[in-house]
């Protein structure tokens, strides 16, 4: 089995916090940092981060995080015996497809 390594450089990153009206009055200049100035904007509102403005770099790299995580956990999982076989897997997904579409 293969192994998957991440590496990144968070050395040079930036992280700044501005309010809602801020990133509003100033959106271009923000996004431009984020993408062009390895920079990470906390967006907050009366004073509470509420949200964050990344790269997409950041992004691609909090994705490539998420999917070793679940890889991690489906490994786990199977080294555990929690697991069902495919065709078991394939007969509940089609008879519940109503579940399926939300």
């Amino acid at each position: 089995m293969a192994i998957m390594a991440l590496t990144f450089d968070l050395e040079e990153s930036v992280m700044s916090t501005v309010s809602i009206s801020q990133l509003k009055d100033r959106l271009s200049e923000y996004l431009n940092r984020v993408a062009f100035g390895r920079e990470r904007i906390i967006v907050a509102s009366h004073g509470k981060p509420k949200a964050a403005v990344i790269s997409l770099s950041d992004l691609e790299l909090l994705e490539e995080l998420e999917d070793a995580q679940a890889a991690r956990e489906a490994l786990a999982e199977y080294e555990q015996g929690e697991t069902i076989p495919l065709e078991q897997m394939i007969e509940e997904l089609a008879e519940a497809p109503h579940e399926l579409s939300g």
